[in-house]
This record gives structure tokens, C-alpha cells and sequence, in this order.
């Protein structure tokens, strides 16, 4: 008896597998040897005619999962998909023997299959393998999406990847895409001379960034550890202990909303380098990611959302200050109290919250006039203090800090500074941010001793970076939402 719920499909699937038994073979069978996969094939006879793969006479051996169907009597073809993409298959009750055939005809779309044969070209020039051998593998006891339609339903295309995967080419390209920018950002960090280290996922006190954190329990410690919202501090105690240059590229864990930019879990790339500051990190960002989409793409103009991004270097440099005053008329580097700021404030319709600061009001006056503006890669730099507690503060004017961030496309891909190593100030730092937890700012950093210790042993001048790897994947890939350069984002419940 079959389960209720089944529908028909299903059913006469199941059934087929019992035949399959019936006849003695394992529906979900055993290990076969491949000797080419389908993109071998297309390169190895792409410039081979009808006679001359006659007369070379190559036998080769495949396996994949039947995307294509047609054909009646005594012959018929098929279409066999592996990982690089799909091969035409003819198979011919002669060639194969009776009973094989009647295992091929009663296959059905989405179950995997090996075969042996010859390649050659047929009347209409198609690339071919003519099957001496079929072999049953797995039984899919599912039917695939109408191939026309595939999964229409965007969610339900991220609940069920691996259908995704299977009938959609571009979730494919984006999966294979992303591991090769991540190994091209190992391998320029690696020839910097940068250390990749591993450091831990659960801390005990919150920092490294602004963030609501996702809280856990471990029992034998009878201790709560937050997952880590950045790696930038226990990073920073290895610049202490005399690494120079490391890097860490590792998931991020953020309590947060969810939309197109944003997921719970998400990857970055950390990187400090000694006596280094952030006009290195400038650089250090902009040759990095020009060069990473040159190795992934082979050519620096790139197209998102149907803007034209060149990401060939230099890149423009834009103090915050400037961009407010050039798109809102309002000049912060004159020296105003905290109540004149909130009077501008008020008068722009840009509403205070109970623990903002001078900063904090620049900042939102750059989200609402500048960031809409940035399309082009931009490094927006000069941050105020009260937003960037991990900052040096900024020689010529300490309201500033030697902060900056990158924007492409209206969004933050990453961002650096000049590191904070003054253990007095850095104290200092934090407990303004233990101030503003107190007034309601549940993003605001924990007082992390230890740290400070850590910076009392003396941390050289130090330059340190941050990118998001998700959205550049985004960017690089063309894809719109961040949930699709993610193989398994999260969703709400159905």
C-alpha cells in the first residue's frame, strides 16, 4: 500500500520501480564508471565530422539524468544532463537487446541512467552517443516541473534546490560561479602574503560590529554564546600576537530582517594587515575586487539589474560630509552643538532616535540623500565617531574617523578603516556603547575586557577590511536577490 497523499505520477512511478525489482534490477542501483563527462565529449569532437568520428570509432561511457524523451518502435533518443550540461543519446533495440530496451522505454523523465556507446554525429549534425549498453541507476519517484515552466514559484525554487538545480541552467551558474570568486579571493589575499585563519563561531561577548545577535547555550560551560556577527576582533588579537596579515573568509550570523539584500547567515571576507592604514585598505579593496571579477568574468564592465558597472580601477573617493553637503545642501563640517543638528534634522524630516549623537544624524542624512545616488563603485570615507567604535579617530578632525565604505549600486559591499589601537580610547568606546544599550540601542557592542587587554600588549598600526562575498556573488552573477547566490537560504515556513 502507498501512502495517501500520492498523486498518480507518483504511483505508476512507484510501480515501475517494482517492476524494475521484478525483472532483478536494484531500482536505485550501484556505483558505474564514467569515462567522459558531456562537456568532454563537446570538446573533445567539436571539430570531428560524420566520418571522421566513423572512422575514429570512440567508445565512451556516461551517465545522467533523462531531461528528454522521444521516439517509438524499435529506436529512440534521449537527453542525458550531468553537471556541465546536456548529451544527445540514440538507443536502438538492436543495439542494446531486448530487455534493455524495454528498461529505456519504460523509463521515465528524472531517472538517472548510464550508457556505453559510440559517439557520433547524426543527418542533422547533433553530437551523439548510439548506446551498445543501457544501464538503469535511480528510479526518480517524482516527476520534474513542466521543463517549459520549470519552477515558476521563486520561493518555492529556493525551498527545493536541488529541483532548481536540476531544471534551471542559471541556479546552476550561479552555484558553480560562486566557489570560483571565493577561490580567486583566497588566492590574491594568499599572494599578499596575507595568513587564512579560522577563529571561533560562538563568543561569549557581543562585538566586532553593530548587530542583534542569534543567542545559544552550552551546556557543560552552563554558559549563553552569541554566534559571531563579525570576526573583527578576534582577528585583530592575532595582528597583537604578531601574524601582520591575516584574513578569514567565514559565516556571519546576524538577528536581523530578511529581504533582496539581507539573510540571517551570511559570508565575509576579513583582512588586517600591521602598519598599515585606510588609504592601504582603499587600495587593498579596489584591486581586490577589480581583480576578481577580471579572473571571474575576463572583463572589468559588468552588467546589473541593466546598469552598466565598471569595476576597472580607480575608483572615486567621497568623503561622507561632502556627499551630504553636495546632495542636501547641509554643511556638517561647521561646528553645530547636538540640538542644532537635530533642528536640521527635524527640519529634513529625518527622525532622531533617543540615543543618536551628532554622527548619527550625518549618517542618516547620507542614507536619505546619498546612498540612492551611488550606482558606480564609490568609497565613501570620513565617518563620524559615534557610528564607527572600532575607528581611529581622524587627525586633522576627531568628530571624524579613517572609516570608509564601498558603494555599488545603490548598496554597501564592504567596509574599512584605520584600526582603533589605542587601548585608553578604545575602553572609552565601548563604554559609549554600554550607554547606548541603556538607551535602547540593542545593536550596540558589550564591553569585551579581554580586548583591551589584548591592545594594552601593544597592536601596531593596522589597517583592516570587510566585504560582503554574497553580495558581490550578487553582483557579479546578475542576480538580483541575495537568497539566490545562497544554495539554502532561510524561508518562513509554508
Amino acid at each position: 500500500m502507498y501512502p495517501e497523499d500520492l498523486k498518480e505520477q507518483q504511483i505508476v512511478r512507484r510501480e515501475k520501480a517494482q517492476d524494475l525489482k521484478n525483472k532483478g534490477i536494484e531500482p536505485f542501483g550501484q556505483k558505474y564508471v564514467r569515462t567522459h563527462s558531456s562537456k568532454d565529449l563537446f570538446d573533445l569532437f567539436q571539430n570531428d565530422d560524420h566520418d571522421t568520428l566513423e572512422q575514429k570509432h570512440v567508445e565512451v561511457s556516461i551517465a545522467g539524468r533523462i531531461m528528454l524523451k522521444r521516439g517509438q518502435g524499435k529506436a529512440g533518443f534521449m537527453n542525458l544532463q550531468d553537471r556541465d550540461g546536456q548529451i544527445q543519446v540514440y538507443v536502438r533495440q538492436d543495439n542494446i537487446g531486448e530487455d534493455s530496451y524495454e528498461v529505456f522505454k519504460a523509463s521515465d523523465l528524472g531517472d538517472i541512467v548510464g550508457v556505453k556507446g559510440i559517439v557520433f554525429r547524426t543527418k542533422t549534425n547533433e553530437l551523439t552517443v548510439k548506446a551498445t549498453k543501457f544501464t538503469h541507476l535511480t528510479k526518480a519517484l517524482r516527476p520534474l516541473p513542466d521543463k517549459f515552466h520549470g519552477l515558476q514559484d521563486k520561493e518555492e525554487a529556493r525551498r527545493r534546490r536541488y529541483v532548481d538545480l536540476i531544471v534551471n541552467e542559471e541556479a546552476k551558474r550561479v552555484a558553480i560561479t560562486r566557489p570560483k570568486i571565493i577561490r580567486s579571493i583566497q588566492k590574491f589575499f594568499d599572494n599578499k602574503g596575507f595568513i587564512e585563519v579560522e577563529t571561533p563561531v560562538l563568543h561569549s561577548i557581543l562585538g566586532g560590529a553593530a548587530a542583534r545577535p542569534f543567542v545559544t547555550h552550552h551546556n557543560t560551560l552552563d554558559m549563553d554564546f552569541y554566534l559571531r556577527i563579525a570576526t573583527e576582533l578576534p582577528l585583530k588579537r592575532l595582528i597583537v600576537g604578531g601574524l601582520e596579515a591575516v584574513y578569514e573568509i567565514g559565516r556571519l550570523f546576524r538577528n536581523e530582517g530578511m529581504d533582496a539584500k539581507h539573510n540571517p547567515e551570511f559570508t565575509t571576507i576579513e583582512a588586517y594587515l600591521a602598519y598599515a592604514d585606510m588609504g592601504d585598505m582603499m587600495n587593498l579593496v579596489e584591486e581586490c575586487l577589480s581583480t576578481v571579477t577580471f579572473e571571474t568574468l575576463g572583463t572589468y564592465d559588468i552588467t546589473f539589474n541593466d546598469e552598466v558597472i565598471h569595476m576597472g580601477r580607480p575608483w572615486k573617493r567621497w568623503h561622507m560630509v561632502d556627499a551630504v553637503k553636495e546632495m542636501s545642501g547641509v554643511d556638517f563640517w561647521q561646528h553645530m552643538t547636538l540640538e542644532e543638528a537635530k533642528k536640521i534634522a527635524k527640519k529634513h524630516e529625518i527622525h532622531v532616535e533617543k540615543h543618536f549623537g551628532y554622527g548619527h544624524i550625518v549618517e542618516a542624512f547620507f542614507e536619505k540623500y546619498c546612498e540612492e545616488v551611488i550606482l558606480q563603485p564609490t568609497m565613501v570615507y570620513g565617518h563620524p565617531i559615534e557610528i564607527s567604535p572600532l575607528a581611529k579617530k581622524n587627525d586633522q578632525d576627531p568628530r571624524f574617523t579613517d572609516r570608509f565604505e564601498l558603494f555599488i549600486m545603490k548598496s554597501e559591499y564592504a567596509n574599512a578603516f584605520s584600526e582603533l589601537n589605542d587601548p585608553i580610547d578604545q575602553r572609552e568606546r565601548f563604554e559609549g556603547q554600554i550607554k547606548e544599550k541603556e538607551l535602547g540601542n540593542d545593536e550596540a557592542s558589550e564591553m569585551d575586557v579581554d580586548f583591551v587587554e589584548s591592545l594594552e600588549y601593544g597592536m601596531p598600526p593596522t589597517g583592516g577590511l570587510g566585504i560582503g562575498i554574497d553580495r558581490f556573488v550578487m553582483l557579479l552573477t546578475n542576480t538580483p536577490n541575495i537568497r539566490d547566490v545562497i544554495l539554502f537560504p532561510h524561508l518562513k515556513h509554508r
